[in-house]
């Protein structure tokens, strides 16, 4: 072959390339987002309250099963998910944490004067540092922790009636 042939199938062989890689990614679900730390301990940290002024750390929240749902008054998916987190809240079947996600008090505190606070205590993470450490990829993320601080469970995107129903419920029922 000469050398203008196999400069015109190089496009064509880059396309061909794409084209499989898209067609293999579309049958997947995005939202089964596997996390390397559902098993294990969850990391150390220590923030402050949006809602006192304590810190908590990861040995404050020891001691009992809790869910600690992501969010943030920028996320428009939270707005979403927020009466799902209040009602579960509302049912008091496990006590419900926030950790606010890269926001600011302010925005955060006028968030939930017009949705509400469903949560028991909210963490703010500012930085997003210990969002990073848990493996956050963007909120609203929730994740159920036993009373041993281990992850069980991690949802990626909305809580919603039926991954809390399949999902969340079992979890709390196995685990408690």
């Amino acid at each position: 072959m000469n050398k203008t042939i196999i400069k015109a199938l190089i496009p064509l062989a880059i396309f061909l390339l794409l084209v499989v890689l898209l067609y293999n990614g579309l049958g997947k679900n995005t939202r089964l987002l596997p996390s390397a730390l559902i098993g294990k301990s969850i990391p150390k940290f220590s923030l402050p309250s949006l809602m006192t002024d304590k810190n908590i750390s990861n040995k404050t929240l020891n001691g009992h099963m809790y869910l600690l749902n992501v969010w943030a008054s920028w996320c428009p998916n939270c707005r979403i998910e927020h009466p799902m987190i209040t009602e579960f809240a509302r049912q008091n079947i496990i006590p419900v944490y926030g950790l606010n996600y890269k926001d600011t008090d302010a925005e955060a505190k006028r968030w939930l004067q017009q949705f509400g606070n469903p949560y028991n205590d909210i963490l703010v993470d500012i930085d997003g540092l210990v969002g990073i450490d848990f493996g956050v990829y963007g909120a609203p993320e929730t994740f159920l922790i036993d009373a041993k601080g281990i992850i069980r469970h991690k949802i990626v995107g909305e809580l919603n009636p039926q991954n809390l129903k399949n999902e969340i419920l079992p979890m709390i029922d196995k685990y408690k």
